[in-house]
């Protein structure tokens, strides 16, 4: 570009001075004509530098997902080819499932039997919480027969007293000849039966007692032990479902794990380096990668030095040209400036930080989102280029950076290499 400019200039300088001679051609202007060039030239680079900054360090990168198998197995197949693409979930490889497809039927058979165990507990808590309600019900209706016997008691005997005392006046009555002795036998007679009457009285109260304190009546019992068998037993039914939650969630391992004896495709991208073959031994390992996944999303990535990002801002147009891709120009715009490399950074440790040797400053990424229409084309991983940033000031520069990031792309068609004889 800048022999181009020389040559117009050149151009109008021997149009003035030699063709037309509209200028004397002298010292003075001889040396202007030839200081007014270097003068201009180097303040529009230094312009260019500052407000369309180039590099020719942008990289493309994609994500690189290392296939690792989640279970150990002898592989059985493996349908990928190397270096072809694949859709999300395709198989990559199999393992031989028979170990885990054993596992998990002998742990379906095993909660099938604990859950029949846990109904079985279940059924037998339910039995005994309804003798506990029988024996409530019953010990209920002893404790209101025993109100009523100790009442009939009470009574029976405040009517003995009273009888007796009867007997006493009539017996005093008949001393004296002033009573009648049928009165005083019918008195006698009176005592007798409430007698009877109290001590019947007395003996059904005890009964009642008795069996309320569960020493009388095989069919009636102790509410106390019924309620630590339904104790014993409530904590029976959890050991037996936790027991069941276990296994169910050791089945739900295995099948997990069956799952995973096919290796399926984690996005759309291209297999590499598949080298794997029916017969291998995988070992679940995170370090034992047998394939690469490389997927189609990618990231551009365009390094600057850190003194000519200061104008830069996102959403800035920028142009980008590809070594893949000679005379292309693929249209972006600044995503992000990446304010962070490794050389900001220490390590947490018992050293003194080290300053006597300090490595150059580096350069700050800046992120590129490439423009719609352009999204369809291939972009290789690792694929190398240059690009040029567009900023919000002195567009009219902008147009000297454009040509020239155009004819540096069309000079990536020039391939130069030596010559190589073939020996015999």
């Amino acid at each position: 570009m800048e022999i181009l400019l020389l040559g117009i200039y050149s151009f109008f300088v021997w149009l003035i001075f030699i063709k037309l001679k509209l200028l004397p051609w002298t010292t003075p202007w001889k040396v202007a004509v030839a200081i007014f060039p270097v003068v201009c030239i180097v303040a529009m680079l230094l312009l260019l530098n500052i407000f369309a900054p180039t590099t020719t360090d942008v990289r493309v990168v994609n994500y690189v997902v290392p296939v690792v198998s989640q279970v150990r197995g002898r592989v059985i197949e493996v349908p990928v080819e190397n270096n072809r693409p694949v859709k999300k979930g395709d198989v990559l490889f199999r393992i031989d499932p028979t170990p885990y497809q054993n596992e998990v039927h002998s742990l379906e058979a095993r909660l099938v039997s604990e859950e029949a165990r846990v109904a079985a507990e279940r059924a037998k808590l339910s039995e005994i919480q309804a003798k506990l309600a029988d024996a409530s019900t019953s010990e209920r209706q002893l404790t209101e027969q025993l109100k009523e016997a100790t009442g009939q008691v009470a009574s029976l005997s405040a009517s003995l007293q009273l009888a007796r005392k009867r007997v006493t006046q009539n017996t005093e009555l008949v001393s004296t000849g002033a009573g009648n002795r049928f009165d005083l036998e019918q008195a006698h007679t009176n005592v007798d039966e409430l007698s009877a009457r109290l001590a019947a009285a007395g003996a059904s109260e005890q009964q009642i007692r008795e069996k309320l304190s569960g020493r009388v009546g095989p069919d009636l019992a102790n509410v106390a032990e019924v309620k630590a068998q339904i104790a014993t037993a409530q904590a029976q039914v959890k050991v037996s479902q936790a027991q069941v939650d276990t296994t169910r969630a050791q089945l739900e391992t295995a099948r997990w794990e069956l799952e995973q004896t096919t290796v399926r495709a984690p996005g759309n991208g291209t297999m590499v380096n598949v080298m794997l073959r029916p017969g291998f031994f995988v070992a679940g390992m995170p370090f034992n990668e047998v394939m690469t996944f490389v997927d189609n999303e990618y990231q551009i990535f365009a390094l600057f030095g850190q003194n000519e990002l200061h104008q830069v801002a996102p959403g800035n147009e920028v142009e980008i040209t590809l070594d893949t891709y000679p005379g292309r120009i693929i249209k972006a715009h600044v995503d992000s400036v990446i304010w962070a490399q490794a050389q900001g950074q220490l390590d947490a440790s018992g050293d003194l930080p080290r300053t006597g040797l300090v490595t150059p400053p580096g350069r700050f990424p800046v992120k590129l989102l490439v423009a719609d229409h352009d999204r369809a084309v291939f972009l290789a991983a690792g694929a190398r280029g240059a690009a040029a940033i567009y900023t919000d000031h002195l567009a009219p520069l902008h147009i000297l950076r454009k040509v020239l990031l155009r004819v540096g792309s069309y000079l990536n068609y020039v391939i130069i290499k030596h010559s190589i004889s073939l020996g015999h």
